[in-house]
């Protein structure tokens, strides 16, 4: 201010010293007048013509530049020029940050719905799209309720009690179990925050449904062994030799299914338990394979046809006890729903830089909608069948996990009462000879299993 001070009074000096004082000197004091007039009308429409021209720059566009001006005029326009530019840098720095805060709402795993007190939407991140079937384009604006009518959502609002989160089913998205809960912030101001919770249901299922069929697995055979057990000591004499044996038969066959519940139990909790296979080493499959056909060979008792063909002696890297795990209960399990007289073959084969465990029978089959579930805990496909054969229904997910850890996969192929087909498809990398995983086996014995098990009655293999 100083500076334009300093200035305008200097400027007024000059029109005094260099017009009105020559002038009156000159021709007299009326005209020496005259000139001074006419010289501060010269610099009121100078001041003029750059107020104009600063009403132009406000009511322009907010981009455009400042003019330049003269005089006092070029210091009020600099120090202008300054404030715009502090003032843009502002707002960028603020744009900048309010960026920065809608990518992180973008990138919450939580949807996140701002709205006011009238439920009229005013934000809504990606995943709140998602969770209620919304758009941020044409939704923003409209009321909350008008878009999500599910009472219980309806009477949550309405309420403005917003202590507790509201558990949301059976929305515009099926399947989906929502956790909601709004958080009032600013001048009537909330958030709405949406978390998905659909997989924690469903873990918590599982844990329910896991601890009813444990329950119900070992209810059974506890209640055999202990009825048997109180008749024989009530009642010792009355009973014959051949009931005695009955009954410490039937006691010793439950105490047995118990026995591989608990060891099925165990194996499959230290896989579950995650990490790559204890004890990795080198394994030869040959020797397990063998050992695995004369276990179901011993299952069988003579009722199936049992072949075992090994294509390429191959050696794996992993843990030798959880292979023979995972191919011992595939074999078994091809014996015990195979009625007798059927066959089971027992495959191992190179196809294609990928080492397959093939288990393949001519019994009941399974219907498509079971195949994606087969994996699952205590999943049976027929409860009573699944008992009287001696199963936990435990040993197809102990095989996916088993496989999982050695980066394998388990395919399933069955056509209901023509058999089904097991492959465990290990990829090349998992040999410790990387030649033995480049060979193909091709004898005269495999291609002819190979194309009975290919037959176009066979639905497509279903990835587990």
């Amino acid at each position: 201010m100083s500076a334009i001070w300093a200035r305008t009074l200097w400027l007024l000096l000059a029109i005094a010293g260099l017009v009105f004082a020559p002038v009156a000197f000159v021709y007299g004091l009326n005209w020496g007048l005259t000139a001074g007039i006419v010289g501060l009308f010269l610099l009121l429409s100078l001041h003029l013509h750059h107020l104009q021209q600063l009403m132009d720059w406000l009511e322009g566009p907010l981009n455009s530049p400042l003019p330049r001006g003269r005089g006092v005029w070029e210091i009020a326009f600099a120090d202008l020029h300054r404030r715009v530019r502090i003032r843009l840098s502002q707002q960028q720095a603020l744009s900048e940050t309010l960026e920065r805060f809608m990518r992180a709402f973008q990138a919450l795993p939580d949807g996140v719905i701002a709205f006011d007190r009238h439920h009229h939407i005013e934000w809504l991140n990606e995943r709140a799209e998602t969770h209620f079937a919304l758009s941020a384009e044409s939704d923003r604006g409209q009321a909350l309720t008008n878009l999500i009518r599910h009472p219980d959502f309806v009477a949550y609002l309405g309420r403005e009690r917003f202590a507790e989160p509201l558990i949301y089913r059976g929305g515009r998205v099926e399947g989906l179990t929502l956790m909601l809960q709004v958080i009032p912030y600013g001048e009537e101001q909330n958030l709405l925050v949406s978390r998905d919770i659909s997989q924690m249901e469903r873990m918590e299922t599982m844990r329910r449904d896991f601890i009813a069929n444990v329950s119900h697995e070992l209810k059974t055979p506890l209640t055999v062994v202990a009825g048997f057990s109180e008749m024989l000591a009530d009642d010792f004499e009355t009973y014959g030799d051949n009931e005695i044996r009955n009954y410490l038969s039937l006691i010793c066959e439950q105490n047995a299914r118990m026995q591989r519940l608990i060891e099925d139990l165990l194996t499959l909790s230290a896989l579950e338990s995650g990490g790559s296979p204890l004890n990795e080493e080198r394994v030869e499959l040959e020797p397990i394979l063998r050992s695995i056909f004369n276990d179901a060979q011993a299952l069988s008792a003579g009722q199936h046809e049992i072949v075992l063909t090994i294509g390429t002696p191959s050696v794996l890297e992993g843990c030798a006890n959880e292979l023979r795990s995972a191919f011992s209960n595939m074999a078994c399990n091809a014996v015990r729903y195979t009625p007798p007289g059927g066959r089971i073959d027992l495959i191992w084969r190179m196809h294609q830089g990928c080492g397959e465990y093939i288990v393949a029978d001519s019994g009941i089959g399974i219907a498509a909608q079971h195949l994606s579930r087969l994996t699952e805990r205590f999943y049976r496909v027929d409860r009573s069948r699944s008992r009287e054969t001696g199963g936990t229904g435990l040993g197809l997910a102990i095989v996916k996990h088993v496989l999982t850890r050695h980066h394998a996969t388990l395919e399933i192929e069955s056509t209901p009462g023509k058999g089904s087909r097991f492959t465990a498809r290990f990829p090349g990398y998992c040999f410790r000879d990387s030649g033995s995983a480049s060979r193909e086996a091709d004898p005269l014995e495999i291609r002819s299993i190979v194309k009975q098990l290919q037959e176009p009655d066979l639905p497509g293999a279903v990835g587990i």
